[in-house]
Formats: C-alpha cells, sequence, structure tokens
C-alpha cells in the first residue's frame, strides 16, 4: 500500500469519527445482513500494521460509546420499564380473566346449540314429550349427577373449613372431570354448565378468601406464603404479589407504631431498632418474593419499587426526628453514628440484589454536611473561648500523637511534647471530627472536612497571632478581629505559641486527616512499618495539606520574629536605635572608641541566646524548627538593616560621611552577627550574604569619600577576636584573670587595632 493510501485511509476515518454521531457509526453493525467477516476483509485487506492498529482502537472506543450509550438509556428509562413491566402484569392478569370468560361463553353456547338439535331431532306429539320429561324428572339422577352435587358440597366444605391445597386439588379434579365430560358428551349441556359455573364461582370464592387472609394482621409469615402461593395457582400472580407485599407493610406499619423517638439522646437506640425492623422486613418480602415468583422481570421491578418507596419513608422518619436538630447544633458524632447504623443495615440487602444505599445517601448527606459544618464552627467558637483565658503554658499532653523512644517511662513523659489548653481543646475536638468523618467514607466527604480542618486551624493560628505583644496594633487578619485573646507577655509564653502551631501542624492534624481516607487498620506492632509506609505513600492531598498547615505556621513564626525585631530597632518612645548616626557619630571624637560590638546587636545576641535555651527545652525532637526559628529573627533585623532607605541615604549622601572609625564598628557589628549565628549553626546563605552585601555597600561609601577603605581595616583576625570576646562577656564566660581589674577587657584588643591599623595604611 502506497503512502497516499494510507493518508487517505487515516482521513476519512477521522472525518468519519469527527462527523457522524454514535447513531450513524452504529448504523451499520445493527442491520441484519451486517457481516463480520466481510466487514473485516473489505476494511483490513489493503491496511498496513499501524493503519489495522488504529481501526482496532477506532472499534474499541465505538464499543465503550455504546455500552455508555446503553446504560444512560436504562437510566434514562428505568422507571417506564417498571411502569410498563407492571401494566403488562395487570394485562396478564385481565387476561387470565379473559380467558375464564370465554371459556364459560363458550360452554353456554355448546349447551344452546346441543338443547337446539335435540328440539329440532324430536318428532314425536307434545303429550309424548311431556311424558317424556315427566320420566326424566321422576328418574333416578345418574352416578356422575350425583358426584356433582357431591362435588359442590365438598368444595363449601373445603371453603368454609379454609383447606386451601385440599379445595386447590379438588377445583383441578373438577375442571378435568369437565374436560373430559365436555369431550365425551357424558354429561348433559345443563349438567356441564351447572359443573364449570360451580367450578368458576369456587375459585372465586376461595381466591377472595387467600386475598381476605393476607390483609389479616395475625397471619403468620407461613400462612402468607401459602396463601400467596394458592392464589399464584388460582391464576392470579399479579394480585398475589401486590397482596405479599401489602402484607409485609401492613406487618411493618404495625411493629413501627410501638416505636416512638425520645429525644436526642435515645436517638441511637431509635434507630437502630427501626434500620433493623425496616430492613428486616424488606429482606423477608424479597426473600418471599423470589422463593414464590423465582426471578420474573415484572414481580422483581414491583420489589424495587416497593423497597425504595419503605427506604425513602425510613430516611424520613429518621431525618425528621433524629438527624435535624443534632445537625444544626453540631453534634457530628450522633448524626454519623445513626447513619452508619442505618447503612450498615442496608447494605445487607446487597446479597439479595437490592443496592437502596443511593437512597440513604442522598437524604442524609444534606445533614451531614450541615452538622459538618456546624461541628467547624463549633470547633472555632470553643477554641477562641478557651484562647481568651489560656495562660499558654505547655501542659496537656496531646492525644493521638507519637510517643518518643526513651529508655524509661518518667524520661518519656517528660520529653513528651505538649500543648497548652485552647490548643489541647482544638486538638481533641479536630481528631473526634476526622474520626466521625472518616468512619462514613461512603459519604466522600474527606476533601470539605480537609478544608473546614484547615480553615479552622487558620483561624487558631490568627488568633495565636494576635496572643503576641502589640500584634494588634500592626496586624489586620481576617476573621478575628472580633475574637479576645490573652496575652502572651513572656517569651516562654510566646514560644509556646509557636510549639503549639509546630505541634499540631507537624503531627496531631496530618494524622487525623490520614483517618479520612485511611481504610487501613494497623497493630501497636506495626507503628514502625506504619510511619513508614506513612513517608513513602502518603496520597498528594496529604503533602498538600503539610505544605498549608506549614505555610500557617511560618506566619505566625514570621510574625514572632517580626514583633522581636521591632522590638529591638525601635525604643519604647518611637525612637529608632539601629539608625546611621551611631556610625557617623564616631569619627567625630578625638579619642578612638572603645571596641564592641553595638548595644543592639549585643542585646540581639542575647535575645537569640535566651530564646535558643528555651526552644531547645519546649521542640524536643523538633531542633530543626528551632534552628529556623532563630535563622529568621536574625534575618529579619538584617534584612530590615538592608532594605531601611533612609539608614542608607544618611550613609551614602548625609552631609557626614561614614569615617574609618564608623566602617570599623559597621564591620565589627556584622563580623559578631555571623560568628554568632555560625557558633549557634543558624547562619544561612541569605543571611551570609545579605550581610556581606551591606558590609560592601559600607565599604563602597567610604570609597566615594576619597578614602581607601582597606587601609583603615584592621585584619580579619581582629574582628573575629573581638567579636568572640563579646560572646565569651555576654555568656559571662570570659575569663580575665591576667587583665589588671581596672583596665578594660578590650584594651589589648584596642591596641593591636591600632598597630594594625598602622600596617594597613603602610602597605
Amino acid at each position: 500500500m502506497d503512502r497516499g493510501s494510507f493518508s487517505s485511509s487515516k482521513g476519512d476515518s477521522a472525518d468519519f469519527e469527527q462527523e457522524l454521531t454514535l447513531s450513524d457509526k452504529l448504523k451499520i453493525f445493527k442491520s441484519s445482513q451486517f457481516d463480520p467477516e466481510a466487514y473485516l476483509t473489505t476494511r483490513c485487506q489493503a491496511m498496513s500494521e499501524n493503519e489495522i492498529r488504529h481501526l482496532c482502537i477506532y472499534l474499541v472506543d465505538l464499543k465503550k460509546a455504546s455500552a455508555e450509550e446503553m446504560r444512560k438509556s436504562v437510566y434514562a428509562n428505568y422507571s417506564a420499564f417498571i411502569r410498563t413491566s407492571r401494566e403488562i402484569s395487570d394485562l396478564e392478569g385481565q387476561l387470565v380473566t379473559l380467558r375464564n370468560l370465554l371459556s364459560t361463553q363458550a360452554n353456554v353456547i355448546h349447551v344452546l346449540t346441543d338443547g337446539a338439535r335435540v328440539e329440532s331431532l324430536s318428532d314425536g306429539p307434545e303429550s309424548s314429550a311431556k311424558v317424556d320429561t315427566v320420566n326424566f324428572e321422576d328418574r333416578e339422577p345418574t352416578k356422575i349427577e350425583k358426584w356433582l352435587a357431591q362435588f359442590i358440597e365438598t368444595l363449601e366444605v373445603l371453603l368454609a373449613e379454609r383447606r386451601v391445597d385440599e379445595a386447590l386439588a379438588a377445583l383441578d379434579e373438577g375442571e378435568n372431570i369437565a374436560e373430559e365430560a365436555r369431550d365425551q358428551r357424558s354429561l348433559t349441556p345443563s349438567t356441564l354448565l351447572s359443573l364449570q359455573t360451580s367450578i368458576m364461582e369456587q375459585r372465586q370464592k376461595l381466591a377472595d378468601q387467600l386475598a381476605e387472609a393476607t390483609c389479616q394482621p395475625s397471619i403468620s409469615g407461613v400462612e402468607l406464603r401459602s396463601a400467596v402461593r394458592a392464589l399464584k395457582q388460582l391464576g392470579d400472580g399479579p394480585r398475589a404479589h401486590t397482596l405479599l407485599l401489602k402484607s409485609h407493610q401492613q406487618k411493618l406499619q404495625s411493629n413501627m407504631q410501638s416505636l416512638r423517638p425520645s429525644g436526642t439522646s435515645h436517638g441511637i437506640a431509635y434507630t437502630t431498632t427501626l434500620s433493623q425492623l425496616v430492613f428486616c422486613t424488606i429482606a423477608q418480602a424479597a426473600s418471599d418474593s423470589l422463593a414464590i415468583f423465582d426471578d420474573e422481570p415484572a414481580f422483581a421491578s414491583e420489589l424495587v419499587t416497593w423497597a425504595v418507596n419503605q427506604t425513602e419513608a425510613f430516611a424520613l422518619l429518621i431525618k425528621k426526628h433524629i438527624l435535624a436538630s443534632p445537625a444544626a447544633s453540631g453534634a457530628l458524632r450522633s448524626v454519623t453514628e445513626c447513619v452508619q447504623i442505618s447503612l450498615g443495615h442496608c447494605c445487607l440487602l446487597e446479597a439479595r440484589g437490592l443496592a437502596l444505599t443511593p437512597i440513604l445517601l442522598k437524604t442524609f448527606r444534606p445533614y451531614i454536611e450541615q452538622a459538618l459544618n456546624a461541628n467547624l464552627k463549633r470547633i472555632e467558637l470553643s477554641t477562641a473561648a478557651i484562647a481568651a483565658a489560656d495562660d499558654w503554658l505547655l501542659t496537656y499532653p496531646p492525644v493521638g500523637t507519637r510517643s518518643l523512644s526513651t529508655a524509661s517511662l518518667g524520661s518519656m513523659i517528660s520529653l513528651q511534647p505538649k500543648l497548652s489548653s485552647s490548643a489541647h481543646r482544638f486538638s481533641t475536638m479536630v481528631q473526634e471530627l476526622c474520626e466521625d468523618v472518616g468512619s462514613l467514607e461512603i459519604m466522600q466527604l474527606s476533601e470539605q472536612a480537609l478544608g473546614g480542618v484547615l480553615q479552622s486551624f487558620n483561624s487558631y493560628v490568627n488568633m495565636m497571632i494576635n496572643a503576641l505583644p502589640g500584634s494588634m496594633e500592626t496586624e489586620n487578619l481576617e476573621g478575628s478581629g472580633s475574637r479576645i485573646v490573652k496575652m502572651a507577655e513572656s517569651e516562654i509564653q510566646q514560644i509556646a505559641l509557636l510549639a503549639n502551631a509546630v505541634l499540631l501542624a507537624d503531627d496531631i492534624l496530618p494524622r487525623a486527616a490520614a483517618r479520612l481516607s485511611s481504610s487501613q487498620q494497623w497493630n501497636r506492632a506495626d507503628e514502625p512499618q506504619r510511619r513508614t509506609w506513612d513517608k513513602q505513600n502518603r496520597p498528594p492531598e496529604q503533602r498538600e495539606l503539610k505544605r498549608r498547615l506549614q505555610r500557617l505556621v511560618d506566619q505566625l513564626r514570621d510574625s514572632f520574629c517580626r514583633q522581636h525585631a521591632l522590638e529591638l530597632i525601635f525604643a519604647e518612645d518611637g525612637g529608632v536605635r539601629l539608625g546611621a548616626d551611631m556610625y557617623l557619630s564616631l569619627d567625630g571624637g578625638r579619642d578612638e572608641p572603645e571596641w564592641f560590638p553595638s548595644p543592639i546587636y549585643q542585646e540581639l545576641f542575647v535575645k537569640l541566646t535566651r530564646i535558643a535555651s528555651i526552644a531547645s527545652d519546649i521542640f524536643v525532637g523538633r531542633e530543626r524548627f528551632a534552628t529556623i526559628l532563630l535563622m529568621r529573627l536574625t534575618e529579619t533585623v538584617i534584612l530590615w538593616l538592608s532594605d531601611d532607605q533612609s539608614f542608607w541615604e544618611d550613609i551614602e549622601e548625609g552631609q557626614r560621611p561614614l569615617g574609618p572609625l564608623g566602617l570599623q564598628q559597621f564591620y565589627l557589628d556584622m563580623e559578631f552577627v555571623i560568628l554568632f549565628s555560625s557558633q549557634g549553626r543558624y547562619l544561612s546563605r541569605n543571611l551570609h550574604q545579605v550581610i556581606k552585601n551591606i558590609i560592601g555597600r559600607a565599604i563602597e561609601a567610604v570609597a566615594a569619600s576619597k578614602i581607601d577603605p582597606y587601609s583603615v581595616l584592621p585584619e580579619d583576625e581582629w574582628f573575629a577576636d573581638v567579636a568572640q570576646i563579646a560572646i565569651k562577656m555576654l555568656t559571662g564566660k570570659a575569663n580575665f584573670g591576667n587583665v589588671e581589674h581596672d583596665a578594660s577587657p578590650t584594651a589589648s584588643v584596642s591596641a593591636r587595632s591600632a598597630s594594625s591599623v598602622h600596617s594597613h595604611g603602610s602597605n
């Protein structure tokens, strides 16, 4: 096959797929003259392998589309199918009745015909006819006539005594005898008509008795099935099946009258009893229908319709008496337990081919969602109420978190992370919510619940941000303006806020959220394997939740760092402590200053040291967060200096230029920050680069004033020595035993500075 024919074939196929509807595509296959072998021969004979593969894919897609179209058609016309099936069933019953009536009419016609023939054949005088009539009336009844009289009497006795099986056997025997008598003409027409009429009347009478018996409240299951089966044998199957379902419904209504919902506290017991009663009745009705009527489509459709109606009525009762009030108040556990009980009983019917669960889901879902939303709101309000009086001390061990592997129980308890009172309440309520929603996995509410938990945590983080001193003046947080939160005055309390957020976001909330979608059950012995499995096979939504939780924690951490940075940079009277004047004023004096880091950087070091000590006790097992906290706080101060336009305008364009002493002090301050950050292991690459950049900017400012900055700066070892001495002095670890008490601790360093500057300038 050449290239042109190949492209043409594919083009025709593409046009065929795009332009024709599904009905047009299937038209060729619906034809009664369709020959698969001829179709494949004509289409595939001149095709290449790729074209044949393309045709196979096209046919498979067409098959799937046809199956989907058929499925949609079945669902769209299912109600009409059930209605038509019932009409056909009713029509069958009417045809049986009509057949019986026609049979009776035929017998009447036969009797009239025989009577007319007898009269036409009689050629004797009228007196002779009268004599014959008198003789006929006076003669003894024949054997068959005696049997007929006894048969009718026996039928009446059997019906009066409700001996159904014997009555059915007698009716069958009578019909057989009547059929033989009509064929053999052994009965006179009037006698035959009388026999057939009696059989029909007794049959109808028996059917009415059976129908009346099925409606009796005291009828047992065995009696009901026997009556329905007998009614079916009488030829009235549709009526028998309807009466079977009606009897079960009457029993159900009678049993339900004794049940009364006695309040929300007894809702679970009421739901359990009612659910078991309703679905056991449906199961029994389905079992009886299958045993008597097999799997006939008309009766199966009627059973499904009846079961759907009973399920809808049950769902409405539960909704009205049990779910409405708890759902409005946020009692999610009560709602989920009732729904779970109902679904559990309903699912047992699936083994009998009755899938009624979607009906319950459709009715119960709005109330589950209402209870979920109300519960989330209750979590937020309850947490806010406790946060208003929270002392922000970590005293409550969380429930459901990882326990640390320690040598003894005492050390494990002491090292176990803890929460404050409001965080503990938030944790407990969220875990209960996730357990309740996770028990209804069939509802597929995981995404909605995760979104609600995330929103609740966002609200709680905003409350903790407002608990930081000064945050109400600097923050305008959405949804938290009207909340009253107790301030976290001390640094221990403020770091406790961070500990709350970290433990919730890193451990408690992800584990609680995992219960929403995790269907696997783990034993305690499998805990290490479970942790490994969680890390390696965490679903995408769990990873996304973890990222979003971490972003909220970062907001709280950044607010903490910003607040402490502002405390360092600004004085209580509003003045700026980190200004250019602290460096510009050094070159105006006569004496060389005593070299030591500036007070603000000393305070920064002391604050960082104090926070590091507190964090080491609080963030046990989470040292990385403590390191990042110190790193971010240091970066916040240095980045503020780097971005302060007024500071650099005074340094670079001010009336007083930055001199050698000011540059040396600035260089010392930055090297001091680098040294203690490096020793504390929270010197980030970004912080180091920013410090190098602002040092370079200060050097350029000095160079712009026609001064060689490198000729006035000491060696790098000098800055390192001064910074190290400052760290020891500030931490109380300095030892000046060999130095006179009235001498400055940095006198030797100053001397080295002078000589270093002199040697630097002579080079």
